[in-house]
């Protein structure tokens, strides 16, 4: 590396972890990390720097116990399987692994969660959080070849309007407003998504809808 230049790893974590990157200390649990992988293929891709901690100090890595174990989450606790590339870093003699995660051509991936049953997560921010009924909907139908057509009927026309006169409204809100059961407002969202009519912004505890032609929210 030239004289001068800032290390590519060092770089990164100058960053901070955000919803592209994440430190980890060390990988002992691989349902745990498969959370993770999982969640970078499921959003947009991310970086996952191993022997880094939160705080940003490189610690490095000591055996190859990290690579086994990354290896093990991506293909053994992710379903369906994580794609991932790894490369590994020497920084002041201490290594750090760099696993690159690329965005899923077929989302959902699901991993185990606390109690092992095996959940969709998404990356917000820096955390995973788990995804919402309706996401999962949404990127199932994205990746389905079958296509997605809405009748323009007057349970559309008012769900379309609820969400104009709010300007945006949470799901909560619009199963108050609207005679519809979870199932079937979940399945009319989803598609209105889909199609681009509405969009969603998702916050760590709710899930907001917009016309998709506002571009103020």
């Amino acid at each position: 590396m030239q004289k001068g230049k800032i290390h590519p790893i060092k770089q990164l974590i100058s960053q901070g972890e955000h919803v592209h990157l994440d430190f980890k200390f060390e990988i002992s649990d691989a349902p745990k990390i498969a959370r993770s992988l999982s969640a970078f293929a499921n959003t947009e891709g991310g970086k996952l720097l191993v022997g880094v901690k939160d705080n940003g100090t490189i610690a490095g890595i000591s055996s190859e116990e990290e690579h086994f174990m990354i290896d093990q989450a991506a293909k053994l606790y992710c379903h369906p399987e994580v794609e991932f590339k790894s490369k590994e870093w020497v920084i002041a003699g201490k290594k750090v692994l760099e696993i690159t995660v690329p965005k899923s051509e077929f989302p959902p991936h699901r991993a185990p969660d606390m109690q092992g049953n095996y959940k969709a997560y998404y990356r917000l921010a820096d955390q995973n959080v788990l995804a919402h009924g309706i996401q999962i909907k949404v990127w199932k139908k994205l990746t389905d070849e079958t296509a997605v057509v809405i009748v323009y009927n007057e349970v559309v026309k008012t769900v379309l309007s609820v969400i104009e006169q709010q300007n945006r409204v949470n799901f909560e809100t619009l199963r108050t407003m609207i005679n519809l059961s979870k199932h079937n407002l979940e399945e009319l969202l989803s598609d209105l998504v889909v199609m681009q009519v509405i969009s969603m912004k998702i916050t760590e505890n709710q899930l907001f809808f917009y016309l998709a032609s506002d571009e103020t929210k």
